[in-house]
C-alpha cells in the first residue's frame, strides 16, 4: 500500500537478497527431503533466511511494473523476482536439483564462496537477443560465450511463457532472459533479468570492466528510464492549449458569468441578476454527469443555478449507498487483492489519459482547419 508514496515510478531496479519464499511459486514439493533442506540452511545461512514481508513487496513491485510496463532491470534475486510474478519457478537449490544429477563434465560451479568477487563461469549467449547486441565485440562467432560472475544457488527452472532466454550456463540454466515485446529503450520499454552482476565484472584490483558491453545493461535501462518520464509527462500534460473561435469563446465566458453570479448568491447573497443568466449555468450542469460527491454537495448548497435539485439529492444518496456497500465489500478483501484493485484503476487512468490527449488533439486539429 506504501506504493503509493513513491509515485510517479519511472522505472524500478532490483537485486540482490535472501531467497524466495518457496510457496509463492511452487505448488509442489521439490522433493527434497528435510536431511538436504537442513544441509542446504547450514552451507547458505545468509540466503535462505526468508523475508516473507521483503517477498511481498517486491512481488507487488514487479507486478506493477509489468501491468504498466514500467522499465524494470532485475539483477540476480532481481531476475527471480521477475519470473515467479509471471508465473515461473525456480530450483530451490541448483547443487541438489540440478548438479548433482548431470556428469561431472556438465556441472557448473554457481556459488564459490571462497572466490566469491573471482569466480566466473562461461554463459552462451543466444543470437539477436540484446547480450548479443551488448556483447558482440566479445563474441566468437562460434562459441557465442562470455565469462560471467555468479553468486546464487538457486535460479530459473521453469522460465515464465512471455519471457525468451538471453544466455545459458553449460549445465542448462538460464541466466538472462527479457520480453522482446517490451524491449525498446526509446520507446521506454524495458522488461529484463539478469542472474549475473555485470557491473562487478570487473578485472582483478582494477575498475575496468571484463568486457566493454557490461555497462550497457545499466545503460539502456536508463535511456528507457528517461523516455518512460518523458512519454508520462506527455500524458498528464495537455501540451497544446485549445484556440476556441469566436463564438465558443462567447459561450465559455457566458457559463463562466453564470458560475460568477451564483458564487456570490451563495457567498454573499447578492442577487443582482437576471433568470436567464442563471439558467445558462443550470443546463450546462445538468449535461455534465461526471461530478463528484463533493461538487454535488457544493452545487445542491448552491442551488441557485441548478434546477430540479431533487435529481442531484436522488443521485447524492446513491452514491453514498454505492460508497457504503463498496466499503463493505473491500473490508473483507485481503491486502493483495486491494493492490491488484488499486493498480487495475491505476492501469485504467493511464489509459483515460491516453484517449483523453488523444481526443483533445484531434479536437484541437479540428478547430485548427
Amino acid at each position: 500500500m506504501l506504493l503509493d508514496s513513491f509515485e510517479p515510478i519511472h522505472g524500478v531496479l532490483l537485486c540482490e537478497g535472501e531467497d524466495i519464499d518457496p510457496s509463492l511459486y511452487e505448488a509442489e514439493t521439490s522433493n527434497l527431503s528435510a536431511e538436504e533442506m537442513e544441509e542446504i540452511r547450514r552451507l547458505h545461512a545468509s540466503d535462505t533466511a526468508i523475508d516473507k514481508e521483503k517477498d511481498t513487496i517486491e512481488m507487488r513491485l514487479a507486478k506493477l511494473c509489468l501491468e504498466r510496463n514500467i522499465p524494470y532491470l532485475g539483477i540476480c534475486r532481481g531476475s527471480q523476482v521477475l519470473n515467479v510474478a509471471c508465473g515461473g519457478t525456480l530450483y530451490q537449490d541448483i547443487g541438489k536439483e540440478l548438479t548433482n544429477k548431470l556428469p561431472l563434465n556438465e556441472r557448473v560451479v554457481h556459488m564459490d564462496y571462497d572466490n566469491y568477487d573471482g569466480h566466473r563461469h562461461p554463459v552462451k549467449v543466444v543470437e539477436n537477443t540484446p547480450l548479443d547486441q551488448w556483447f558482440k565485440d566479445s563474441l566468437e562467432d562460434e562459441k557465442m560465450e562470455i565469462l560471467v560472475n555468479s553468486y546464487h544457488h538457486q535460479g530459473v527452472k521453469r522460465l515464465a511463457q512471455r519471457f525468451v532466454p538471453m544466455a545459458f550456463a553449460s549445465d542448462g540454466l538460464i541466466e538472462g532472459f527479457y520480453d522482446p515485446d517490451a524491449y525498446n529503450p526509446e520507446e521506454g520499454k524495458f522488461i529484463m533479468g539478469l542472474q549475473f552482476h555485470p557491473e562487478r565484472m570487473r578485472k582483478p584490483d582494477s575498475d575496468e570492466f571484463d568486457y566493454p558491453g557490461c555497462p550497457f545493461a545499466y545503460k539502456e535501462f536508463a535511456k528507457a528510464v528517461i523516455a518512460y518520464q518523458k512519454k508520462l509527462n506527455g500524458l498528464t500534460n495537455v501540451k497544446k492549449s485549445l484556440k476556441l473561435d469566436q463564438e465558443m469563446e462567447k459561450k465559455r465566458k457566458i457559463i463562466v458569468r453564470s458560475f460568477s453570479l451564483a458564487r456570490n448568491i451563495y457567498e454573499h447573497g447578492i442577487n443582482s441578476s437576471k433568470e436567464s443568466e442563471l439558467e445558462v449555468g443550470a443546463e450546462f450542469l445538468e449535461s455534465n454527469t461526471a461530478l463528484s460527491l463533493q461538487q454535488e454537495t457544493r452545487l445542491k448548497q448552491i442551488g441557485a443555478t441548478v434546477r430540479n435539485s431533487s435529481s442531484y439529492i436522488e443521485k447524492l444518496k446513491l452514491n453514498e449507498e454505492r460508497e457504503k456497500l463498496a466499503r463493505n465489500v473491500m473490508g473483507k478483501m485481503s491486502v493483495e487483492q486491494l493492490s491488484d484493485l488499486m493498480s487495475f484503476y491505476h492501469m485504467m487512468g493511464q489509459i483515460c489519459s491516453e484517449v483523453l490527449e488523444r481526443k483533445l488533439h484531434d479536437l484541437v486539429n479540428e478547430l485548427s482547419s
